[in-house]
């Protein structure tokens, strides 16, 4: 549930930081995997007292709350110059605004199961996507058959033997389309925002405020302030604001400068399954055997399609 412009291409160098004693980086990824994998339910409570656009709207805030102490912290600047901040103002649309939206749409009418297993999904898009928009990342046979067997587990998961019986076919092409726009703002950083010179804290700092303007403005246009306010869903939007958005950047930050972003992008495959868990031990979520089955189908082609084939140079050492 990547949210910042660190995968697939870092967006610019991360200064090295003073050295100082932290957290192990396994017990970070585990605090990473368990927040965003509890996202999804937060979401579906947020969406109990609140209407999709308002939910994003309070993650956001609280989202860039957390971001911009962490800025003031550090004595990080906001980036400069109107280019980069146009390109931001897409990147904050299709990583954070739009992916947000969809999912919190979805959820009114699919369980927070099925939304963190389509959450999954991403790299398969990401893998199609970049056979055509990237020159550099060139498939191989490997890959080609992840990209095949993780539709396969998508297909399984929606139960496409019995035509897709009992699913709501418009909350899961919201959920699969949230998906599909993080590979797409992914491939749009990369191509736009890489080498700015900014550090990764600045620059999504800044992408976070213009997602949450957008939000900001839409939502008054589709919504109406609600006549109540839900202390339950309330507190949770928070948390899936202060957690899911903002800490789990940090965490995200931690991870890729100290063990690189191959492994920080591990945290992906474990995602599902803590959403199915919760989803199903919290909120009484039923789960088909197809459910769990096509998740792991889908999670073994997006580990294949992230294989990547040694350097010519690597061979020859």
């Amino acid at each position: 549930m990547s949210t910042v412009t660190t995968s697939p291409g870092r967006a610019a160098s991360v200064p090295p930081a003073p050295s100082r004693r932290r957290l192990d980086w396994r017990l970070r990824f585990a605090a990473l995997s368990l927040i965003w994998g509890f996202s999804f339910l937060l979401i579906k409570v947020g969406t109990e007292g609140y209407a999709p656009f308002q939910v994003t709207l309070g993650r956001l805030v609280f989202g860039t709350a957390v971001l911009a102490a962490a800025m003031a912290v550090r004595r990080e600047r906001l980036p400069r110059g109107a280019r980069t901040w146009g390109h931001l103002t897409v990147a904050a649309f299709l990583l954070n605004a739009l992916p947000f939206s969809l999912f919190a749409y979805a959820e009114l009418t699919i369980p927070s199961t099925l939304a963190g297993i389509c959450n999954a999904t991403s790299p398969l898009w990401g893998m199609a996507l970049s056979l055509v928009a990237l020159s550099e990342d060139r498939p191989t046979r490997v890959r080609v058959a992840g990209l095949g067997l993780g539709f396969l587990g998508v297909l399984t998961v929606l139960g496409a033997w019995q035509g897709f019986h009992g699913l709501d076919a418009t909350g899961t092409a919201l959920a699969l389309l949230a998906s599909l726009s993080y590979p797409v703002g992914w491939i749009y950083v990369r191509r736009t925002l890489a080498g700015t010179g900014h550090s990764h804290l600045s620059m999504t700092g800044a992408q976070l405020f213009l997602a949450t303007v957008q939000l900001a403005v839409v939502t008054p246009l589709f919504t109406t302030l609600p006549g109540s306010l839900p202390v339950g869903p309330l507190l949770a939007i928070a948390a899936l604001g202060a957690l899911g958005t903002g800490l789990a950047v940090l965490l995200q930050y931690g991870l890729v400068d100290e063990v690189g972003p191959t492994t920080a992008q591990m945290v992906t495959y474990f995602i599902p399954v803590i959403a199915t868990a919760a989803g199903v031990a919290l909120l009484g979520e039923s789960l088909a055997w197809s459910t769990p089955v096509g998740a792991v189908i889908v999670l073994a082609g997006a580990a294949l399609t992230q294989v990547r084939p040694k350097s010519r140079a690597a061979s020859r050492t």
